[in-house]
């Protein structure tokens, strides 16, 4: 029974990579800090900003099933999601929804995403012959 669970929890690929689990932390750590945003935020900034963290892991488990190249794009648009929390972030900072340490945390978390999917499309592109280009 053991065996059938943990076949449950990997028949799909992005649920292996470790990427794709710090990309949902990000989106709990969203969700519980935009928490205390006014309410009139809920459909501007925070909507936003929780709409760009589940993006991150959103295109991982998209691009997943895709062919290498593809992948590689929804990797790219994945840290285009990341550089959209970034500013969500700032802003949430400069009108005080944010405290220095909720941001530097934030940014801190995000940092990691993007030097993991930076490794990840490495590797990519290595195991394709350095090239990336559609064939």
């Amino acid at each position: 029974m053991e065996n059938e669970a943990e076949k449950i929890l990997t028949f799909f690929r992005f649920e292996d990579l470790r990427v794709y689990h710090k990309a949902l932390d990000y989106i709990e750590w969203v969700h519980s800090n935009t928490s205390i945003f006014p309410e009139n935020e809920l459909n501007n900034l925070t909507g936003k900003i929780i709409n760009s963290a589940q993006a991150i892991a959103l295109q991982i488990a998209e691009g997943s099933s895709r062919n290498k190249t593809q992948f590689i794009y929804y990797l790219k648009m994945a840290k285009s999601s990341i550089r959209e929390c970034v500013v969500f972030t700032a802003i949430s900072h400069s009108l005080n929804y944010m405290t220095d340490s909720s941001m530097e945390e934030s940014r801190g978390q995000l940092m990691e995403l993007t030097k993991m999917i930076g490794a990840l499309i490495g590797s990519l592109q290595r195991s394709n012959g350095g090239s990336y280009e559609e064939k």
